[in-house]
């Protein structure tokens, strides 16, 4: 199986500065994506120290020689870079009071083989997109999503409630974070898209799968992707990661691409 990678992320239309950051390494198959929160920069230090850390490692573990990995243990690995990432976090919040209640949500994912597997804290979703069905494979860690899972608000009503970013889970909040962990089985085709609540508060899930059917090309389905969120009004920095299955492998420098400002 072979993997095809785009990003794209944009500041939105009304925030000065962009919080978000996200990176990706195509020959491993590695995937990351965070949007941060806190006053001044805190957010935009917040998630670019999750992105870069985990990737990092990620790609570090991922590319020592003999050595197989199987689902289960890129699943540990997984928890084991979000830990180091969470106390990173809050011990730099600590040592800093300009970063004093900074902190992010992360989506990280690894193909690996006919497999992704994934993990998340907060709100920062993955789809995918598979026979022309649209599947949101992550579930948001917010107080939303809580009551919608305890019976007090139907997917559709929650769309439209406030308090939609109260979130119940974050990297550099508490000293130990609680990290989803699932494997899926991937299939020739699958598009996975990557994205964080920018994208996702501005859009719905039907206009999302529209941009998806309009173009073969990644570029010009982030590129639609983000133009829609910033015409419905941008109020937040939007950022996409795509990740398509089963397409001719790109040829990519020793040096992994990286977005998100460090």
């Amino acid at each position: 199986m072979h993997y095809s990678f785009h990003a794209l992320t944009d500041a939105g239309l009304v925030r000065a500065n962009n919080e978000d950051a996200l990176a990706f390494d195509t020959d491993l198959g590695v995937a990351v994506l965070a949007d941060g929160m806190g006053g001044y920069n805190a957010g935009e230090v917040a998630s670019s120290m999750a992105v870069q850390l985990v990737t990092s490692e990620l790609v570090r573990w991922l590319s020592a020689e003999d050595r197989h990995h199987s689902p289960s243990q890129v699943a540990r690995m997984l928890e084991t870079c979000f830990d180091e990432a969470n106390m990173a976090i809050l011990n730099a919040a600590n040592a800093n009071p300009q970063y004093a209640g900074m902190g992010t949500t992360l989506v990280a994912a690894v193909f690996h083989g006919g497999k992704l597997v994934l993990g998340h804290v907060g709100d920062s979703r993955c789809y995918r997109l598979r026979d022309g069905v649209l599947t949101q494979i992550t579930k948001d860690h917010s107080m939303l999503q809580e009551q919608v899972d305890a019976g007090y608000l139907t997917q559709e009503q929650a769309a439209y409630a406030p308090g939609k970013n109260l979130l119940t889970r974050a990297l550099g909040v508490e000293d130990v974070v609680r990290v989803e962990i699932h494997e899926h089985p991937v299939q020739d085709g699958d598009l996975y898209v990557m994205c964080t609540d920018g994208l996702t508060d501005m859009l719905t899930d039907k206009d999302i799968l529209s941009s998806l059917n309009n173009h073969n090309n990644l570029t010009l389905v982030a590129t639609e992707l983000v133009a829609r969120a910033n015409l419905n009004g941008g109020r937040d920095n939007i950022s996409v990661l795509l990740a398509q299955a089963g397409q001719a492998p790109e040829k990519s420098g020793l040096i992994s691409r990286l977005f998100g400002k460090p």
